[in-house]
Order: structure tokens, then sequence, then C-alpha cells
């Protein structure tokens, strides 16, 4: 057996947010998936408040505000990404409705009750499915919407070679049946699930990465942690590319009784 291919978690936080800040999109998803998910979601209206939770530079964020009215704000951990958030805002003459601000999901800076939708795409692993679910519905009115997608298992059963990977990358990975019961344990009407399709990791995700790698080591050249990081992601892509069958990502929509 090789070594073990470190976890994206191992790598230095800045060294992530730069690899990943000239991207549209932090993780897998179009905007096809993000309009989905939110046709799924009622009654909202230009009073709304929404959250995105970890919102990275805001490609999700930009098409949902986009599709829907009502007050966005985007919260993420890396300063960078707000940055390129609130640029991503003016250029789309959205700034008077969609602001991004630098946080945490552990500690969100919201009023309970005050949210009508809580949207997190990729994202919610950060904090874990279940702890996410249970402390971000204090935010919601009830009635309201959480909408997040997650890494989930298609098969009941998978290779042992992809099982292990997710198994200590994101032990809480499941399949399609358990994130919904999860979802309604934690309080919320299950309203809608749905597999991303391919192309959400191919051409919206691991493509647009081949000119993000190439500035990426440009940058770094000479720098070991540079070249590893480039390697993860580049042994993540062969994986899905050889398993893609067995896992993915699904949306999970919910209403907070």
């Amino acid at each position: 057996m090789g070594e073990a291919t470190p976890s994206i978690h191992e790598f230095d936080f800045e060294l992530i947010c730069d690899y990943f800040a000239n991207m549209e999109r932090q993780g897998p998803g179009s905007p096809e998936a993000t309009i989905k998910a939110l046709s799924f979601v009622d009654h909202l209206t230009s009073a709304s408040r929404i959250a995105d939770v970890g919102c990275g530079t805001g490609g999700q964020t930009m098409v949902m505000a986009q599709q829907t009215p009502g007050q966005v704000v985007g919260v993420d951990l890396f300063p960078r990404f707000i940055e390129r958030f609130n640029v991503n805002a003016r250029q789309l003459n959205l700034q008077d409705r969609v602001t991004g601000i630098v946080g945490s999901m552990e500690r969100l800076p919201f009023e309970e009750e005050g949210l009508d939708l809580i949207w997190s795409e990729g994202a919610i692993y950060n904090i874990g499915f279940e702890r996410g679910l249970n402390e971000w519905r204090t935010f919601l009115k009830s009635g309201g919407y959480i909408a997040v997608s997650e890494a989930t298992w298609f098969t009941a059963e998978r290779p042992e070679e992809i099982d292990r990977f997710w198994r200590e990358a994101y032990a809480e990975i499941d399949t399609i049946p358990n994130k919904v019961e999860r979802l309604q344990k934690a309080g919320y009407i299950p309203i809608a699930a749905f597999v991303l399709p391919e192309s959400c990791w191919t051409e919206h995700f691991y493509v647009p990465q081949v000119s993000a790698e190439k500035r990426f080591l440009e940058k770094h050249a000479g720098q070991q942690a540079a070249e590893a990081l480039v390697a993860n992601q580049r042994h993540e892509a062969q994986l899905y590319h050889r398993y893609k069958q067995f896992y993915g990502y699904a949306f999970y929509i919910g209403k907070k009784i």
C-alpha cells in the first residue's frame, strides 16, 4: 500500500484559500443545480432574509440572488473569498441586496428566528451535517427553509479504496435515505433531495482547476506544500472519475417545523 493521501484539511488555510480564490466555485455545483434547489423554496419576498453559509467567492450566491427577492448575506471564514464575493456583487449590481461578511459557521452572526432561508453548497461538512442542521435551525423562522448540498453515497456498498478515502476525509458521508432521516430528526420536513449531475463535478469544478493549478504552481514555484496540495486535488479528481457511480453530491431541502 502507498502512503495515504492527506486530507484537504491538513493543508494550511491560507494556501487552500489561495488555490481556490480565483475560482467561481469552491466545490461541485452549477447554476442549474442552484436554481433547481431554489425551486423547492416557497414564499420568498423582498423582505426575506437569506444567509449563504460557507459562501466562498459567491458563485452560487449570485445565481440565487438573481433568481429570488430578499436580502442575502454570505458568510465565509476566508477574508479573500469575501473580498472577491463583494466585488462580484458590485459587478452584477447586486450590492444593495447582497453582502459578504467574514465569519464562522460555528458562530453565525444572526438573530434567533431571523432568517427565511439558510443556503450552503458543499460547505456544511466543515461543521458536520447533523451539527449544522441542528445549530443553524435556531436562526430560521418557523416555516423557513434550509438547502444544503452534501457528499453522499449512491449505493449501499462501494469499493474499499473509495470507502476508505471518504471515511477518512468526511466520516458523515452517507446514503440519501439516511441523510433525509437526519434532516427529519433535526426538526425539518424533508421537501426534496436530488443528486447533482456529473457536470457539476467535471465542467464546473475540475475543469476550472486546470488553469487555477497552473497559476498557483507558478506563484508558489518550488514550494513543497503547494505541490502537495495540487497533487491532493488531482488525486481527488482521479478518484471521482474512477468511482463516480458510487458517490457524488446531493442537495437536501428541508422546511423548519
